[in-house]
């Protein structure tokens, strides 16, 4: 069977409407005869009369009833997906997958989040919180529409832009040696700290890649005492007085309810930003293009 053409079924609607082969040609602004065509060519294709004809016009035969009915629940569906298309390509519904550091979601992220939702209701979000290396491989493999990761690796293949500042600073327990020196007023040089003992954090992750990166380049070896796998760990493995550690701005808030002190990096290395990576050859969707741009509106660069 020929597939269903929806100008022939607004055309049958059109004659039930008008009873008339002249006013339904009128409407649609084509010739009479073609419309006459087009009746006669669908009932011999299938097997049936629609109309039957007098000189006062056309009527639906029982036929051309079912016929007519079936024209207006599909041409009705069609309506209905246009529209459904239409919210999709608004903006307005669809999915949005993000591949998220624990920095990101320790930062502004579920604030943005959450407004964005408020705006954009109809939009499904999947978070996956993971590593910067593997939330770039999800975008890669097609497994995520958009990543935020931290700045310190190969951004060739993507698309960024600036989500967060994000600088490293250093943290110890009230009697450390360095405490007395550590004030988050003020900015401490690396090569002050690099001879204590650290806590390790994450070997291979984005900060572990940072910091281990400086020390190479003074030529000192970072000495860690113990190495764990999450900041809130490192935070009380720093308060149980195991060495120093180093955490990103978008982590500080973990240091609330203790006494650790903590002071930010001087060096232009320490400060680093996160960034709203996508890859260049995925398609742009609207939720991605309202996302992306909800996060260059909102970005406030550090001062």
């Amino acid at each position: 069977m020929a597939p269903f053409d929806s100008v022939t079924a607004r055309l049958i609607l059109l004659l039930a409407e008008t009873g008339s082969i002249g006013r339904a040609a009128e409407r649609e602004g084509i010739a009479s005869s073609a419309v006459s065509r087009r009746v006669s060519d669908l009932e011999s294709r299938l097997g049936v009369v629609l109309f039957d004809r007098s000189a006062q016009g056309v009527k639906l035969t029982s036929a051309g009833e079912a016929y007519a009915e079936g024209c207006r629940t599909v041409l009705r569906a069609i309506a209905d997906l246009d529209a459904v298309m239409a919210d999709f390509g608004s903006g307005q519904r669809g999915s949005l997958r993000l591949a998220c550091t624990s920095s990101a979601l320790t930062g502004r992220l579920p604030e943005l989040l959450a407004r964005y939702s408020a705006k954009h209701a109809g939009i499904d979000l999947d978070i996956q919180e993971m590593g910067a290396a593997k939330a770039l491989l999800a975008l890669d493999e097609g497994r995520a529409d958009i990543a935020i990761v931290s700045d310190n690796y190969d951004f060739t293949r993507f698309e960024i832009k600036a989500f967060e500042d994000d600088r490293v600073w250093v943290l110890a327990p009230p009697d450390h040696a360095l405490a007395d020196r550590l004030d988050p007023r003020k900015d401490i040089d690396f090569a002050s700290v690099i001879d204590h003992p650290i806590v390790g954090i994450h070997q291979a992750g984005s900060l572990d890649r940072l910091v281990g990166e400086a020390a190479r380049k003074t030529g000192k070896p970072l000495v860690e005492t113990v190495r764990v796998e999450s900041f809130p760990a490192l935070v009380r493995m720093v308060e149980a007085g195991f060495g120093i550690g180093f955490l990103r701005s978008t982590s500080l808030h973990l240091l609330a309810g203790t006494d650790l002190v903590c002071a930010p990096l001087a060096e232009p290395w320490a400060l680093r930003q996160l960034l709203v990576a996508r890859r260049k050859t995925s398609p742009l969707s609207a939720a991605m293009k309202s996302f992306i741009a909800l996060c260059s509106e909102t970005y406030v660069p550090s001062t």
